[in-house]
């Protein structure tokens, strides 16, 4: 037993999925501010329909560390979901399996398309999340869906409309930086000065003139 979690009863692959009805029971820690929480992942990760996004909570509930990755669609398994999240949590952050309790908690964000009904595919998720967060050390957090219909945390019946599955289409793309300010002709390098004060009510020669102009130049006597 790790952290309250029998293992030793999920060995089955049958058993690698969690009821919505299981989940709901399971003493889940309520989130303080979910749709802060979730707007907040969302700006990290833009995560698109396949993305999940795996964040640790301090106690304060403030995310300390989160990473994102693809997952293999059509799943129902948790335990290759389980490889994926617990490999993500040894990538970005320490364990606290030393820790007489956990102190941190880990969530998951998975954004999907489809309903915002529970599928046999959250039920490998939230599998996974709960497994890979004991054998990290850390509480087994909210399971929050990202569908076109909005968020969704489940067990707690909190949602909301924005961020939604295709909110990561809907940013601003930049694709031109800001340019710097034009400087005066006399300023740009290589530029050579007169030495005396421009005219600024004096027009400026075109091209053609300047070309005129030195045609008529002969080279200077030896």
């Amino acid at each position: 037993m790790i952290h309250g979690l029998d293992r030793g009863q999920l060995s089955s692959a049958t058993s690698r999925s969690i009821a919505l009805e299981s989940w709901a029971t399971a003493g889940v820690p309520l989130l303080r501010a979910p749709r802060d929480l979730v707007t907040e992942l969302h700006q990290r990760h833009l995560p698109q329909p396949g993305t999940t996004v795996i964040a640790v909570l301090d106690r304060d509930h403030r995310v300390v560390a989160s990473a994102s990755a693809s997952a293999r669609p059509h799943v129902t398994d948790g335990w290759q979901h389980r490889n994926v999240l617990l490999t993500q949590l040894r990538q970005i952050t320490h364990h606290d399996l030393r820790l007489p309790a956990p102190r941190r908690t880990a969530v998951l964000l998975r954004c999907r398309d489809g309903a915002a009904d529970w599928c046999e595919q959250d039920g490998a998720w939230m599998w996974a999340l709960r497994d890979a967060a004991a054998l990290h050390g850390l509480r087994c957090g909210a399971y929050i869906t990202l569908t076109p219909s909005g968020w969704h945390v489940f067990g707690e019946g909190r949602f909301g409309r924005k961020p939604h599955a295709g909110s990561w289409a809907q940013r601003p793309l930049h694709t031109v930086s800001e340019l710097p300010p034009r400087l005066p002709v006399a300023d740009l390098p290589g530029h050579c000065h007169s030495g005396g004060s421009a005219d600024p009510g004096q027009p400026v020669p075109s091209w053609q003139e300047l070309s005129s102009a030195g045609r008529g130049l002969s080279p200077a006597a030896g």
